[in-house]
C-alpha cells in the first residue's frame, strides 16, 4: 500500500492527539510539522522523525504532501487554508474555523470552487454514543435541549483575548452547538446574554459566562450555557427531553463519554472509551484513498455550525436576537 505523506501545522495539545493517531497508522508518514514556537516545532519534529518548520505557510510551500492537518489558534486561520487551497492540497482543520465568520465563509468559497476534500474536527459526531442518541430520538424528537460547557479558563495566552480566540462560545462551546444541530436540527433564531469579563490586563476580555436561547426549525426550544469561572472542568454535554424520554450525553475527556437514556422502563447508561480524534483522522485518510466518498464533517458543513456559534456570540454582544441562517452554504 502506498503510504500517505502528511504534515501538521501546530504542535499543541490537540495537534499532539492528531499526530499520535497519524503516526500510529501503518499507511501514513508524518513528514513535516510546523509551529510558531520554534522549540515546540523542533521537539515535535524530533519525536515524529519529521522536518520541522517555524512557519506553517513555509511548510505548505515547501513540502510535497497528500494532506495537511491545521491545528492552530483561531486567529491564525485563513492564510494557511488559502495556501492549501492554492496548492490543491486536501486539509483537515481543527475547530473553530476562525476567530470570525468572514474568514470561514471566504475559505468555504475557495474550497467549493476547487472541489477540495476537507474535514473539520467536530469529533463528537464520530462517537457511537451520539449515533445511539440519534437513534433513540428518531422515534421521539427532542422538544427541549439543555447544553453546557462549564469549565476553567484555558492557560493559552491568546485564549482570553476575544479578538484572537473569538471567545468561549466560538472556541469551546461550538461543540455543543454542533451537537444541537445533529440531535435536534437547524436553528431559526438565537438570543444570547453574557456576563462581563474579569477585571485585568487588556486582552483578557472573554466574558466569564454566556447563555443562548435557541428556537429550532422543528419547533423545539433550547438553551446552551458556558462559563470559564471554575477551577477545573465541571460538566460538558447536552440533555435532551422528548416525550417520555430523557437523553444525556457527557464528555469528561476526549476518550471518556457517557450516554444516559431514561424512560418509563428505567435508565440505561452506555460508557464509551472511543477515541473520536483517531477515528476522524482515519476517516479523512480513507477519503483520500477513495474508500469513503466524503468526511462526516467537510468544511461546508462545519461552516453552518461556526455560523450558529458566531450568531450566538454576536447576539450577546449586540443584545439582540439573530435570525439564521448566517453565512455558510448548502453545497
Amino acid at each position: 500500500m502506498t503510504r500517505l505523506r502528511v504534515g501538521c501545522v501546530g504542535t499543541g495539545f490537540i495537534a499532539g492527539r492528531h499526530l499520535a493517531a497519524l503516526a500510529s497508522f501503518p499507511d501514513v508518514d508524518v513528514v513535516a510539522v510546523a509551529d510558531a514556537v520554534p522549540d515546540r516545532a523542533d521537539a515535535a519534529a524530533a519525536r515524529f522523525g519529521a522536518r520541522g518548520y517555524h512557519d506553517g505557510v513555509a511548510l505548505l510551500e515547501s513540502e510535497e504532501l497528500d494532506a495537511v492537518w491545521l491545528c492552530v489558534p483561531p486567529f491564525a486561520h485563513g492564510p494557511l487554508e488559502q495556501a492549501a487551497v492554492d496548492r490543491s492540497l486536501p486539509f483537515f482543520v481543527e475547530k473553530p474555523l476562525a476567530h470570525d465568520l468572514a474568514t470561514a465563509v471566504g475559505i468555504a468559497e475557495s474550497v467549493r470552487a476547487r472541489g477540495l476534500p476537507t474535514a473539520v474536527g467536530y469529533h463528537w459526531r464520530h462517537l457511537g454514543v451520539v449515533r445511539e442518541a440519534e437513534r433513540v430520538l428518531a422515534g421521539s424528537p427532542a422538544q427541549l435541549l439543555l447544553g453546557y460547557w462549564l469549565d476553567a479558563t484555558p492557560a493559552a495566552p491568546w485564549w482570553s483575548d476575544r479578538a484572537r480566540s473569538g471567545g468561549q462560545v466560538l472556541e469551546q462551546t461550538t461543540h455543543i452547538f454542533d451537537l444541537a444541530r445533529v440531535l435536534v436540527g437547524e436553528v431559526d433564531v438565537v438570543h444570547s446574554a453574557e456576563a462581563g469579563a474579569r477585571a485585568g490586563a487588556p486582552g483578557r476580555d472573554v466574558p466569564v459566562a454566556a447563555t443562548t436561547v435557541l428556537r429550532f426549525s422543528s419547533g423545539a426550544v433550547g438553551s446552551i450555557s458556558c462559563t470559564r469561572l471554575l477551577g477545573r472542568r465541571h460538566r460538558v454535554g447536552v440533555q435532551l427531553l422528548a416525550d417520555g424520554i430523557a437523553v444525556e450525553l457527557g464528555e469528561r475527556s476526549l476518550t471518556d463519554h457517557d450516554l444516559r437514556v431514561a424512560g418509563g422502563d428505567g435508565e440505561r447508561v452506555v460508557t464509551s472509551g472511543q477515541d473520536p480524534v483517531a477515528d476522524e483522522d482515519r476517516e479523512f485518510l480513507d477519503v483520500l484513498r477513495g474508500l469513503v466518498p466524503r468526511a462526516r464533517v467537510p468544511y461546508a458543513e462545519a461552516v453552518r455550525t461556526h455560523a450558529l456559534a458566531w450568531a450566538a456570540d454576536r447576539s450577546a454582544r449586540d443584545g439582540e436576537p439573530v435570525c439564521m441562517p448566517l453565512g455558510g452554504n448548502d453545497d
